[in-house]
């Protein structure tokens, strides 16, 4: 049973900082958090998995399938003995000014010899930072890359996921509480701002120029600050790789390099010392031993989510419907007596789907008169939609049915 989860570490510490405290000074984190995509099999077997694991999942770490999450405890019982940790809290560092006059630029492959693997490093490592998020009674760790000599900088919107504070360590350890420009769950990009001079920002190349077999590497910080500035090597595997995570389906750039937790936000580099890629997940296996599937953002997605977040603090033409949710395949409508359709695993607030009365258990069966039995489905039915389109759905609640009126909205409009 194979998975895609993000490599980004949430760490639940004995006695939790609170909001405001500084990350814990080089220590070796006690929990790693993981995030899979099983299938069903794994559904009878979630307890001994987490045991194994050693770790604690939260909702964006959580068993997934098909696409979207494993059920948490909800109002409609299933039968199970599931032991999830409370919902990811609001995401509530304090916002940057927008619409500033900085963009990213893909630079063109040059016509010249590779460089060495050490020239690369040299080249890149000022560019790399470690990101520490404060989420009350959790943190989180993991990389980011500098894109201006001023402060900005991307990295994964994972990592700061129910962040109320964030912290950027430079290579040279000093220390800035960085500001949120914007996030995109969807892409799994945020960018930051700190208030940090004469940095040196990362040069970013064109990832529509790689191809299968290209040389590649990445500089993270795996397991956090004591291994930071990490390197390691590979090749290009695969391009335009499909990846549904979470409800969103991504493209992106397969690799050999290997990844951890706390690789995420980081760079992945081609051999001219290019950033072509943010390095923001890799694929687990639960019955198998499973190594160099590691996957990054092509720096041609980034350029167009970060030129977004950095001008309006949200990206353009991405309208959501407000809810994360999960297929319910024919085994478990069977086993839980449950229709098959999209199981709604949560709901975000402020969003007309929660206005409308839609909840954690209830199950999408259709959606504009359009059966929907996966995921899948209903984002193919919300593609060429757009912000303030209406779709109706009908709903399977308690064991009956209902209807409800949607309008979709912009991802992540700041207040």
């Amino acid at each position: 049973m194979r998975g895609y989860y993000y490599d980004q570490n949430r760490v639940y510490p004995p006695a939790s900082p609170g909001r405001g405290r500084r990350r814990p000074a080089r220590r070796r984190p006690e929990k790693a958090v993981v995030l899979f995509c099983c299938a069903l099999a794994l559904l009878a077997l979630s307890a001994a998995v987490l045991h194994w694991m050693g770790g604690t999942l939260s909702p964006r770490q959580a068993l997934f399938y098909s696409g979207g999450e494993q059920p948490r405890n909800t109002p409609y019982d299933w039968g199970g003995t599931w032991d999830w940790e409370e919902e990811t809290g609001e995401t509530t560092v304090e916002r940057a000014p927008l619409g500033a006059d900085v963009t990213l630029t893909l630079v063109p492959r040059p016509q010249s010899e590779p460089h060495t693997l050490q020239t690369i490093y040299q080249e890149n490592i000022q560019a790399i930072v470690s990101i520490w998020g404060d989420a009350g009674d959790s943190y989180s760790f993991g990389t980011g890359v500098v894109l201006s000599n001023d402060g900005y900088i991307i990295t994964n919107a994972h990592v700061i996921d129910g962040c109320s504070g964030v912290e950027v360590i430079l290579q040279d350890d000093s220390s800035y509480e960085a500001l949120l420009v914007g996030m995109d769950v969807p892409t799994d990009l945020a960018v930051l701002k700190i208030d940090a001079r004469n940095l040196t920002p990362a040069v970013f190349g064109d990832s529509d120029q790689m191809q299968v077999g290209d040389q590649v590497a990445a500089i993270g910080n795996p397991l956090g600050q004591e291994l930071r500035g990490t390197m390691t090597d590979g090749i290009i595997s695969a391009i335009n790789r499909d990846v549904d995570v979470d409800g969103y389906s991504m493209v992106l750039i397969q690799t050999t390099a290997a990844l951890n937790s706390g690789n995420s936000g980081g760079a992945l580099i081609n051999e001219y010392g290019q950033v072509v890629g943010i390095t923001n997940m890799k694929m687990s296996a639960y019955d198998d031993t499973v190594e160099g599937l590691g996957f990054a953002i092509p720096t041609t997605t980034v350029k167009t989510v970060v030129d977004d977040l950095i001008r309006q603090g949200y990206v353009s033409g991405e309208p959501t419907i407000g809810i994360t949710g999960y297929t319910v395949t024919r085994e478990m409508a069977e086993e839980y007596d449950l229709p098959q359709g999209v199981y709604v695993d949560s709901v975000q607030q402020g969003s007309d789907a929660q206005k409308q009365g839609i909840f954690p258990g209830d199950v999408i069966v259709e959606a504009n008169g359009r059966s929907v039995t996966t995921i899948e489905a209903l984002l193919e039915l919300k593609e060429g939609m757009e912000a303030g389109d209406v779709i109706r759905f009908r709903l399977w609640r308690g064991g009956g049915y209902l209807e409800r009126d949607v309008t979709l909205m912009e991802q992540y409009v700041p207040s």
